[in-house]
């Protein structure tokens, strides 16, 4: 019996340890199928363009075609949610941005945890909004934007992706620092509010440079400065908001790659290592910074840096955004 009893119990001590084979072989083999990007926002702006540059190279890496899904709604609260509900095995992968792994979880009622339901792969790049117009806007420069303003008090408009997005905030810090008042019109996304835009029905907004220095090309936007301390590598023509006659009216917005909890570290190394990978690349690196962006440092690549800037950027907006008592529509 107790041969039998020691038996048992070395068998029973097998079959625990058993689960844990399938799961090193799954990283090892990773990946086998075909991945998804989830973009939570609408195709045209800054996450979707960030989002299709990394995948058409991360898919050379990873040996597995790359599937960008656009899901839009609720200042990207919505295509966030369902990252955070996927299955944890890096076959769903999400676009975290400013507002969606920062400002949200101020303004609303989320049924996830930005801080908690997500595991950080590696931040992609950085860029600066700009202030911009619509075309047969009176004003000729950022000074004229300003006086305009104050001369229509509230019948300016101003576009924005989002209650509580950057876009939304940037414009609150605009007119604290102008002392103007104007509307603020929330979109589904800068693509759509960029449409209205060229189409006269709003008057200004803050997008980031992918989605306005082309129109600006094409002549059917105005634009009046960049919000950084140096001019755009792609647009040396547009004054920073310190050269345009506001000093200090700076903001940066930043994207990076999420996967749900509880995906092994192995796969998010691999993933992490796709990412490094395809910002080294030339062509890569041209096309990111042709659509404004600015690609962080190596040391910033990775999922411990992503992890320390949401962390800082939270304690530093959350005060911020709850003061200002900003809550979803």
């Amino acid at each position: 019996m107790k041969i039998r009893r020691r038996q048992f119990v070395h068998l029973a001590a097998g079959a625990v340890a058993l689960p844990a084979i399938p799961r090193i072989a799954m990283a090892q083999t990773y990946p086998a199928r075909p991945i998804t990007i989830i973009v939570p926002f609408p195709a045209g702006g800054p996450p979707d363009a960030i989002g299709r540059i990394m995948a058409e190279r991360m898919q050379v890496s990873l040996g597995q075609p790359i599937i960008v899904e656009n899901v839009g709604g609720a200042n990207g609260s919505t295509g966030t949610g369902r990252v955070a509900r996927a299955t944890p095995d890096g076959y769903t992968l999400g676009i975290g941005v400013w507002n969606t792994h920062v400002a949200n979880a101020a303004i609303y009622a989320l049924r996830y945890n930005v801080q908690i339901d997500f595991e950080p792969v590696a931040l992609l790049a950085s860029f600066s909004p700009l202030i911009v117009a619509r075309k047969t806007m009176p004003a000729n420069d950022l000074q004229g934007l300003i006086s305009w303003l104050k001369t229509n008090p509230d019948k300016g408009s101003s576009g924005h992706p989002g209650v509580g997005s950057q876009g939304h905030l940037v414009g609150i810090f605009f007119q604290n620092l102008t002392s103007t008042r104007f509307q603020h019109v929330p979109y589904r996304g800068t693509a759509l509010a960029m449409q209205d835009l060229v189409a006269g029905q709003i008057d200004l907004m803050f997008p980031d440079a992918g989605t306005s220095v082309p129109q600006f090309r094409a002549g059917t936007i105005k634009i009046f400065a960049v919000m950084a301390k140096n001019r755009l590598p792609a647009a040396l023509d547009i004054p920073t908001s310190d050269e345009a006659g506001l000093p200090g009216f700076h903001a940066a917005n930043w994207s990076g790659f999420w996967v749900p909890r509880g995906t092994s570290k192995e796969i998010v190394g691999k993933l992490n290592a796709a990412v490094v990978t395809a910002l080294a690349d030339t062509a890569v690196r041209q096309k990111v910074v042709a659509q404004g962006f600015e690609i962080l440092p190596l040391d910033q690549q990775t999922p411990e840096a992503l992890a320390a800037l949401q962390k800082a950027e939270i304690e530093k907006w959350w005060p911020i955004i709850k003061t200002a008592n900003i809550k979803a529509e």
